[in-house]
């Protein structure tokens, strides 16, 4: 992996608190997409809470029931303005095969596929996406160790493969609605994701 630096970094006020998101970007990149990392409140300069989160623009931006990503993304910004920490926002939609594929992924879904099923009958690899990057751009920002925000245990094991370590991992909530159910199952079933689903 390319060693990366920051590129830039700016201040920008997101809310009514006193701290402002510092957005940073990055030199170095091997893709054209144009990852970041926001810093949210005073992190621990020891080991900072941390959340990876691919782009999702259904989600993050529009409330879809068919996915957690909107949730997760939330709740990890509010513990971060209390306590700190950085999220690194990739830009890797629909598990890193773009927004038309995922749409199209998600009218196979309707016909009874779940979300790698779909993928994979496009002929994309079931996930696409690659969470390394997020290791150097951590250390870029001179952060050597974590507390890392997530469900999926690929995060994890690509941060420990790139020389990060994580002190602890904290699982999201269970952001379940009649639409996600057998998305979220999917992620437990095939992917080992941490989430307690009720039966």
């Amino acid at each position: 992996m390319t060693r990366l630096s920051v590129r830039n970094h700016v201040d920008i006020p997101l809310d009514d608190t006193s701290h402002p998101g510092t957005f940073y970007t990055f030199s170095g990149l091997e893709t054209a997409l144009e990852h970041i990392v926001i810093k949210l409140g005073p992190a621990n300069p020891v080991s900072p809470l941390v959340r990876i989160h691919s782009e999702c623009l259904t989600g993050d931006v529009f409330s879809s029931q068919r996915c957690d990503c909107g949730p997760q993304l939330n709740e990890s910004i509010d513990r971060m303005r209390e306590v700190g920490g950085y999220l690194i926002y990739l830009r890797q939609e629909g598990r890193g095969i773009g927004l038309y594929a995922k749409l199209d992924a998600y009218r196979l879904q309707d016909s009874g596929m779940d979300t790698f099923e779909a993928n994979a009958h496009l002929n994309f690899p079931e996930d696409d996406r690659d969470f390394s990057m997020a290791a150097g751009m951590l250390k870029a920002l001179d952060i050597k160790r974590c507390q890392l925000i997530t469900n999926n245990p690929e995060k994890v094991q690509a941060l420990v493969d790139n020389g990060i370590i994580v002190d602890k991992v904290i699982p999201t909530g269970v952001f379940v609605t009649r639409h996600n159910t057998h998305y979220l199952q999917a992620k437990v079933d095939k992917k080992n994701h941490v989430i307690k689903l009720v039966k």
